[in-house]
């Protein structure tokens, strides 16, 4: 029975991704014919140039990050919600995705972004401003035991990366101000056809290594006693697990933007999909599932055509808000809570 549930839910996650992929690929601010999408898609030499250039270069890479961006930052929340004890942990509710939006705050306010060196920067400055976070993180937690004080620690580690941003936007010369805000509203379709390939290796080498850490992981959700009896090094798991997942958010964050909720609510639907706590299903399902909300968000962005490309930070509260609020109302009748 748990088997075909994990069919039908696998299956349900893989329809989703590839329906809501073919939507970024077919709609668009330009109304292309079917035919000449796919087309283009497939190297047909009929299809005019200019259609051509829209679908390969802008709506294939602005899919194909939505889905690496989505699954990261799922993957990310499900590490961190298992490694706190804590089901309403995620990259931006324990800081860590703030730290990542630190770290390209400055880069991007003081070296700028728009050349490759720049682009470069950014990325490090997101994966070290993430790791920065994590370190303070697993620090503290050497000293504060309690999961929820250690929440609330990361809340307050969000506040402080936001006043430093806040800060060098004061001093920052209004051109790069502008820049910052933009990337800040949230994108998937600002990652070229030529930058996909670094950025899917900055999802997939993390992603790879999360999964040598499933034993690990269904032993922490029995307790720290539990895991060392059985011979985990609990220390050392959690800080590999912070720092893939501070690997994964960094990723995301640097190509994409401080996207918000996706890494949140995804292991809550992986986990109520499949009915399982277990991670060595939990782990690629929700990789799964953040990649078809990813694409799914996408979608609804590109959706109005000619009237704009949509910020993707204001679709993803609208999908994130009524589940956090379902799964709040319902906690105690939802298996995993009890």
């Amino acid at each position: 029975m748990k088997s075909a549930r994990t069919v039908l839910a696998m299956s349900f996650f893989a329809v989703v991704l590839v329906s809501a992929s073919a939507g970024c690929l077919f709609c668009g601010a330009v109304d292309i014919p079917a035919a000449d999408v796919v087309g283009s898609l497939t190297g047909d030499a009929s299809v005019s140039d200019a259609w051509r250039y829209i679908v390969v270069e802008t709506r294939l890479p602005g899919a194909v990050a939505a889905i690496l961006c989505g699954a990261a930052l799922s993957l990310a929340g499900l590490l961190m919600q298992t490694t706190f004890d804590n089901p309403l942990a995620g990259p931006s509710i324990l800081g860590i995705s703030t730290g990542s939006s630190l770290g390209v705050a400055l880069m991007m306010l003081t070296v700028g972004g728009s050349s490759l060196p720049g682009q470069a920067a950014t990325l490090g400055g997101a994966l070290v401003g993430a790791l920065a976070v994590i370190l303070l993180l697993t620090a503290i937690s050497s000293v504060v035991r309690s999961s929820t004080m250690l929440l609330i620690v990361g809340i307050l580690l969000g506040y402080l990366a936001s006043s430093a941003i806040s800060l060098l936007n004061f001093f920052a010369p209004s051109e790069r101000v502008h820049s910052y805000v933009i990337w800040g509203l949230g994108s998937f379709s600002g990652v070229s056809l030529d930058m996909l390939p670094l950025f899917a290796a900055g999802v997939v080498v993390p992603a790879v290594a999360a999964m040598f850490y499933i034993k690990p992981l269904n032993a922490l959700l029995l307790g720290d006693r539990y895991a060392q009896s059985a011979g985990v090094s609990v220390k050392a798991v959690r800080t590999g697990l912070l720092v893939i997942a501070g690997a994964l958010t960094a990723a995301a964050t640097a190509w994409c933007g401080p996207i918000g909720f996706i890494g949140l609510v995804v292991p809550h639907l992986a986990r109520l999909g499949l009915r399982t706590t277990n991670h060595r299903v939990l782990v690629p399902a929700t990789f799964l599932a953040g990649g078809a909300l990813g694409a799914m968000c996408q979608w609804i962005c590109v959706a109005p055509g000619s009237l704009g490309l949509i910020p993707v930070n204001a679709v993803t509260p609208v999908i994130g808000v009524p589940v956090i609020i379902y799964i709040i109302v319902k906690r105690r009748s939802i298996f995993y809570f009890n």
